[in-house]
């Protein structure tokens, strides 16, 4: 190796092919740079032995009074040839610190020195490589204005025998955007309300960007009326506020409602119903213990099956039918459990009692209810 071409009895030592030299650029021309590295004549550093990518012009790479360390890598002192890389020698040192870079997978800048079918060409050393899949998170049609950038890498593959490394933007994009989410996760808390964009509909419910993070609102909890498609209420782009349900910080899965940022049926349901009044009612559903009457939209009742008919039923389904209109006496109201007790059967005797009161008035009879129906009476007392 040889640093110091002058002795100190003022001999220049000789130059040997390997030799590292460290030099300044004195010239640039056309396709080479003239180096002096303090020997009897400039060395040549010719443009294809400058870097390990394509260069259209050493002035790309170059300037007068650049600092450089460099092979000999041919040398003819008869005919006063001498000629240099530094691209052989950037190749060396530059393997050890890549395959310090893949083990660690610590990002790094680069710059990007030209974009070729298929993705993008930097200089690590070595020729690396972006393929095009793996410089952004999204699809990227043109990379024309990409020459130039400086990019944040990872190094994802390094093949020593085929001088090759495969380098990734994306990568690092992705392990941001996680870091990013997983501490916005771990700051959102079960019962917050937050500001939220509609990102993604599906026919199973509306995923919200709530900051960074994506989180589902089921179908089920977009309303409290029964939606049967969330593009029937929601547009991508729709800003709405959410309500936190649930945090899985380890599946990064936030579930969150809309519906429980709004006054819900049963809030609103507040006086609206009195004990031992009738109101109109459908039926909306029939189980082997009853019927569940719907009162207004998202307010059902259930009616015992005891108290659907004067006799004795077997099932629901032998006296009502689901859409029916019937109607119904308030049992009791718990708006606090969202239960509300209902009777077919009272709401029927009431009636009954209301028609004949009416026809005995009719016919001029003074009789009391409680000559006409007895006992029947007392349960409306």
């Amino acid at each position: 190796m040889v640093e110091e071409m002058n002795s100190e009895a003022g001999e220049v030592k000789m130059l040997q092919k390997g030799d590292i030299v460290k030099g300044k650029v004195s010239k640039i021309e056309d396709k080479q740079a003239l180096i002096d590295i303090g020997y009897k004549y400039d060395g040549t550093l010719p443009i294809g032995e400058i870097s390990n990518i394509h260069l259209e012009n050493v002035s790309d790479a170059l300037q007068v009074g650049d600092e450089l360390e460099l092979k000999v890598l041919r040398i003819n002192d008869q005919e006063e040839k001498l000629v240099l890389t530094k691209k052989s020698l950037d190749s060396e040192k530059a393997w050890s610190v890549l395959e310090e870079k893949l083990q660690t997978g610590e990002p790094f800048e680069v710059v990007v020195a030209d974009v070729v079918k298929g993705g993008l060409v930097v200089d690590v050393g070595i020729r690396g490589f972006i393929p095009a899949s793996l410089v952004e998170k999204h699809f990227v049609e043109d990379f024309s204005d990409y020459k130039g950038r400086t990019l944040r890498v990872k190094l994802i593959e390094l093949d020593k025998e085929k001088n090759k490394a495969i380098l990734s933007q994306k990568a690092v994009l992705e392990q941001e955007e996680e870091a990013k989410k997983q501490e916005a996760l771990e700051n959102i808390k079960i019962g917050d309300v937050k500001e939220g964009v509609v990102q993604r509909l599906t026919d199973f419910g509306a995923f919200v960007d709530i900051g960074g993070i994506d989180g589902l609102v089921h179908v089920s909890e977009i309303d409290w009326e029964r939606v049967n498609k969330p593009s029937d209420v929601l547009k991508e782009g729709e800003n709405v506020k959410v309500k936190v349900l649930r945090v899985d910080t380890n599946n990064h899965r936030v579930s969150l409602s809309i519906k429980e940022v709004k006054e819900s049926p049963w809030q609103k349901a507040q006086g609206k119903f009195e004990v031992g009044k009738i109101y109109s009612g459908i039926v909306k559903r029939l189980v082997t213990f009853g019927a569940f009457v719907e009162l207004v939209p998202s307010i059902e009742g259930l009616v015992h099956i005891s108290q659907i008919s004067q006799e004795h039923i077997a099932k629901p389904q032998d006296v009502l039918t689901v859409g029916q209109e019937v109607k119904v006496k308030v049992l009791d109201v718990d708006l606090a459990s969202e239960r509300i007790s209902l009777s077919i059967k009272e709401a029927e005797e009431k009636a009954l009692i209301d028609q004949k009161t009416a026809e005995y008035r009719d016919q001029g009879l003074n009789l009391t209810l409680g000559d006409v129906f007895g006992d029947k009476l007392k349960k409306f007392r």
